[in-house]
């Protein structure tokens, strides 16, 4: 049946907001507008991707219902405080007192850094939401290398003061960087003679006389490529040299204070805006399809909301979705920033699989200690690791309290074994999380059934992969792609605390 309210609140000013949360508070079933209508489409999960699908899509005026079977927004890329955090993997008890306040932390379900001239940084700034997050540069990238923990060099400079190389390998790196940032796709003066969409990766770097090692951190640290297979690709891609120097700060990352989490706060802000009508807390939402296999609506607690599409994360309907790997996490709380990268609040370490004898690499981030690794049915291939650090400076922990995450695919069935070059870099680790979840992707064809489904979050710790499946389902729904040609400008980002 179709769905009835208790009261219908029109217009978004603030005595209507403020009625609106008072009644829905006193559990009266209150909307903007009258959902028996025939609506859009419904968005099912609030997760990152169905966020900024929902924002998005409600810009383009579409009638948007979004709806999650949580009482919270982030559905998988939600960050949670530590109370939370200690439900989800401890069940029982209470956190120890010495790490800090509950509501001091925001601990990242998917973390990841936003790339300063990424996909993502371009839809914030097409869309407005910047003006409803803010940001901080992340200080430094390192590379795992023979044992020890190295700056990522940047630029023609630091190539030439590395340890990395010897003192003739400084020399054709540095070369090989300034190629890179003077190197402009539209000006053929800077391109050498080179056809990089032609040429592949190794071609290009054989022109310099680059070792096997170079090679190995250029491709894993710098280009971030979790696979070798780069090198027998076009060499045409330039995000981390684009992204470098856009903030201040030593790497090419930024994120943002209080966690990911806030993003897709901020894009659901956008779509209210644009008169998108949020329902949290609804449990067992149902796909309905008609006699011809078409999505015609949702249905949660007996009512039914009529829609012409749906927008969805893989768990909403596991009947269209096929199993692609397996992530294992692990979470850490510590008192201290990792070591040998010159006490910085947040960086990434990549450690290359050739240092570990692995066939992939390893991640490494700062902050809170997340562990995240893939399984894949491909163990063929080489994937990277990496490790990511963010901290109190970034209002995501208590003060002196850091959040690091590891993340690696898995080449076995003992994660522990795996994760643990990784965790060894760490140091001392007041407490650890480990998480097991499953990686989806769709099966089904969205122009049948009119239901578009995202992929579950992959492990690299950048959106790139996450905004092009956004823009890819955006594209499947309306046929039109979304200008990235924005003033990138727009967008800012703190060295220091904010």
């Amino acid at each position: 049946m179709d769905v009835e309210y208790d009261v219908i609140v029109l217009g978004t000013g603030l005595k209507e907001c403020i009625l609106s949360g008072l009644l829905s508070v006193d559990r009266l079933k209150v909307v903007s507008f009258s959902i028996s209508l025939s609506l859009s489409l419904i968005v099912l999960g609030t997760g990152l991707k169905e966020c900024i699908l929902s924002g998005l899509l409600s810009v383009d005026r579409l009638k948007v219902l979004h709806m999650d079977r949580n009482d919270y927004y982030g559905g998988d890329s939600t960050s949670l405080n530590l109370n939370q955090l200690w439900k989800r993997f401890k069940g029982e008890g209470t956190p120890p007192a010495q790490i800090g306040a509950s509501r001091d932390y925001n601990v990242d379900m998917v973390p990841k850094f936003m790339m300063a001239n990424g996909t993502l940084v371009r839809v914030l700034i097409h869309t407005g939401v910047t003006k409803y997050l803010s940001f901080k540069a992340v200080d430094g990238s390192y590379v795992f290398n023979k044992g020890k923990i190295h700056k990522v060099p940047s630029t023609d400079m630091e190539a030439l003061k590395s340890p990395l190389m010897g003192l003739f390998e400084k020399r054709r790196a540095g070369k090989f960087f300034l190629f890179v940032q003077d190197y402009k796709e539209n000006d053929p003066s800077t391109h050498k003679g080179y056809d990089l969409n032609k040429m592949t990766t190794k071609e290009l770097i054989s022109k310099y006389g680059l070792d096997d090692n170079t090679i190995d951190f250029i491709g894993h640290a710098v280009a971030l490529h979790k696979e070798d297979n780069y090198l027998t690709e076009p060499a045409i891609d330039t995000l981390y040299a684009e992204s470098v120097g856009r903030f201040q700060g030593g790497s090419p990352y930024i994120y943002p204070l209080y966690g990911l989490g806030e993003l897709p706060q901020g894009f659901a802000r956008l779509s209210a805006v644009y008169g998108g009508t949020y329902m949290l807390n609804k449990p067992e939402c149902k796909i309905e399809f008609n006699d011809e296999g078409k999505v015609c609506g949702v249905t949660s607690e007996g009512e039914t909301a009529k829609c012409k599409k749906v927008v969805c994360d893989p768990s909403y309907i596991p009947d269209k979705v096929r199993k692609v790997g397996k992530v294992f996490r692990a979470i850490a709380i510590m008192s201290h920033p990792i070591p040998n990268t010159a006490d910085s609040h947040s960086v990434q370490i990549i450690i290359p699989q050739k240092q570990l004898g692995r066939k992939s690499d390893m991640q490494i981030t700062l902050g809170l200690l997340v562990i995240s690794i893939i399984v894949t049915k491909e163990c063929s291939l080489v994937h990277a690791r990496y490790v990511f650090c963010c901290s109190y400076s970034h209002n995501v922990a208590s003060k002196g309290k850091f959040i690091a995450f590891v993340s690696a695919q898995a080449e076995s069935e003992n994660p522990a074994a795996e994760l643990k070059p990784g965790i060894d870099l760490l140091g001392p680790v007041d407490e650890l999380f480990i998480d097991t979840y499953d990686r989806f992707e769709p099966t089904n064809d969205p122009s049948s059934d009119n239901c578009f489904i995202s992929t579950s979050y992959d492990a690299t710790t950048h959106f790139e992969s996450t905004v092009m499946d956004v823009l890819s389902i955006y594209t499947k729904i309306t046929g039109k792609t979304v200008d990235l040609s924005v003033d990138l400008s727009a967008a800012s980002a703190a060295e220091d605390d904010l």
